[in-house]
């Protein structure tokens, strides 16, 4: 699916702003004709944003269950004449939409871009209503899972819960920017840019998917604007001489114009791609990127902020990426769901490194109080063919909409599942057969630190290892000599037992800002100096680690408990973007020569 973008050819309007919004805890918005008659009570609310925090009500955010949204807009005369699709970013869970009253479209994935073309239902003298109703409830059948769970209170009334798996809030709404957009009649479908070297040649193929009654012609410009290359055809290579090399040091772009055209050469559409020219490769347990070793420095993060929730904001992304250039970072993981589209865009440009996840998060086993035990999910039914579809789906949109990203640079299949349990080699078989098939990028898969290296059924059909590790914090809790003896001999098993490079995708502990304890103790931000810099230490020690990202980036949102203060404290950065002594301790490692050419 190709971003919406601005050409001669093609014309888009955004509909971000201020929507009507209505709780409807009875389900009756459908019967009750809301779609074609509008919503009766709405009260105001932005887009994008989750509406859990924009108000004051603890009713709106604690709702589980159906809202709706509505807005109007014209469309401009000339636009009759073209395609006009309405275009979502993400909507967070289920989505269902209906223009001027006509049911178009229906989603029901939180965290990836749906569209329909409503070229039929459109008016051009009058306004156009379109309505959303938006469902966050989860299922088994879906990611990440949860479960509703209905409980009669003494005085009748039914009580809905969320049981979730997954240790960060349920945001809920219309996440991301919201588009209608044209683009003519005779159009380019898609695109895919690959990019590799022969010597110092920069080699670029491009496949379109367009009509089979017009021609494609490519136009490669460097960052002057001056044309470097000229070809055609549905698929081509272009090759670049002396080419620049795309890394976290030069993110170096390409502009690859692209054309359709009749017979007779008149342009039909217009539609263009930054591309960065890389290599990523695994050889020798190694992350090699342009032939060269590279050493991941990062953090696992959230799309979370105060206020807005997983509403995505161009403010909040570029104060991240400036916050993570200052630290020293060249890489970080979209934990653990599809980030926004600006936001790989964003690090095309500035040179992050990108592990591209999905959001199967919570696939794994639970205790059941009753015995202390762990109850499977693959082995018994929890996890069923209707998830699996859904978890391949997500993983091949994942990948159709951003296998153009130089920034992206493996795919992660999953976060902390339970891969211990037989069954799951052949659930994660068909997973890494469908990547192969789609694209060439390294495969990655996340792993809890409850998993041993020697009954782990998934990690030897992947090519890079993720383990998540906090010794010393989960396990020994507050002695980090404990910790971190147990983290060396973890990691030496690990080192024996498989022979791919490993990637720390999460280490870390909850700090409260301003806490400030000598000797160190836990929560305080000594503690987490203190803990980063022995993890540090033991992951010099072993060659096979090839890259480190703290968990997290920035304080975020979780449900209530006891074991979360307002949330995750574990961020080197608060949830408004100011350091912890931490980030100190990080820019002084990260901005040294580390390991790199090892």
């Amino acid at each position: 699916m190709l971003y919406p973008r601005m050409t001669e050819k093609r014309q888009k309007k955004p509909l971000d702003g201020v929507w009507k919004f209505q709780l409807d805890p009875s389900g009756k918005g459908a019967g009750e004709r809301w779609p074609s008659q509008g919503i009766p009570s709405p009260i105001h609310m932005p887009v994008p944003s989750s509406y859990n925090d924009i108000t004051t009500s603890e009713e709106i955010r604690d709702f589980l269950g159906d809202v709706w949204y509505e807005t109007s807009t014209y469309v401009p005369s000339d636009w009759m004449t073209e395609r006009i699709i309405l275009r979502f970013g993400a909507v967070a869970h289920h989505a269902k939409v209906w223009v001027n009253g006509h049911f178009v479209t229906e989603s029901h994935n939180g965290f990836l871009p749906f569209e329909v073309d409503v070229t039929a239902f459109v008016n051009e003298e009058k306004m156009n209503r379109i309505i959303v109703k938006v469902n966050n409830e989860l299922t088994w059948d879906m990611l990440p899972p949860g479960e509703v769970i209905e409980k009669v209170t003494e005085d009748g009334e039914t009580k809905r819960t969320l049981h979730q798996q997954h240790d960060f809030f349920n945001y809920s709404g219309i996440h991301r920017s919201v588009f209608l957009y044209t683009t003519p009649q005779t159009f380019i479908h898609s695109l895919k840019i690959g990019t590799d070297f022969n010597g110092e040649t920069g080699m670029i193929t491009v496949q379109s998917e367009s009509p089979p009654s017009a021609f494609v012609y490519y136009s490669l410009k460097d960052d002057q604007g001056e044309i470097i290359a000229e070809r055609q055809g549905n698929t081509t290579e272009i090759q670049v001489p002396e080419a620049e090399a795309w890394s976290p040091e030069n993110p170096y772009l390409y502009k690859l114009d692209v054309y359709l055209k009749d017979g007779e050469g008149t342009i039909l559409d217009h539609y263009y791609l930054n591309v960065g020219i890389r290599k990523i490769e695994v050889k020798d347990e190694q992350l090699l990127l342009n032939g060269s070793p590279i050493y991941l420095k990062g953090f696992g993060k959230h799309e979370d902020a105060v206020i807005r929730g997983k509403g995505y904001d161009p403010v909040t992304n570029l104060r991240d990426m400036y916050l993570m250039k200052e630290t020293g970072a060249n890489s970080f993981r979209t934990a653990h769901y599809p980030y926004a589209e600006e936001v790989l865009q964003l690090a095309d440009e500035l040179g992050f490194l990108v592990i591209d996840e999905t959001s199967a998060v919570g696939l794994l086993s639970q205790g059941v109080p009753a015995t202390g035990n762990l109850e499977p999910v693959f082995s018994n039914g929890k996890i069923s063919s209707r998830l699996k579809e859904y978890h391949l789906d997500t993983l091949q949109r994942l990948i159709e909409r951003d296998r153009n990203h130089p920034s992206v640079i493996m795919w992660s299949l999953s976060n902390e599942a339970s891969t211990m349990e037989p069954e799951a080699e052949v659930y994660y078989k068909d997973l890494v057969e469908l990547v192969r098939k789609l694209d060439d990028r390294p495969i990655m898969n996340v792993n809890l630190m409850l998993i041993e290296p020697e009954k782990c059924f998934v990690s030897k059909l992947v090519d890079i290892i993720g383990l998540n590790v906090y010794f010393g914090w989960y396990s020994t809790p507050g002695d980090l000599k404990a910790g971190t003896a147990d983290l060396r001999n973890y990691l030496d098993r690990w080192a024996k037992t498989h022979d791919q490079p490993i990637v720390i995708t999460e280490y870390g502990v909850d700090t409260v800002p301003g806490l400030h304890k000598v000797p160190a103790v836990m929560f305080s931000e000594e503690f987490q100096v203190q803990f980063l810099e022995k993890y540090h230490n033991v992951f010099d020690e072993f060659p096979e680690v090839v890259g480190e990202q703290v968990w997290n980036f920035a304080d975020f949102m979780t449900k209530q408990d006891t074991v979360r203060v307002d949330g995750n404290k574990k961020g080197i950065f608060t949830r408004d973007r100011q350091p912890k002594m931490a980030q100190y301790t990080l820019q002084k490692r990260w901005k040294s020569p580390l390991r790199e050419g090892k």
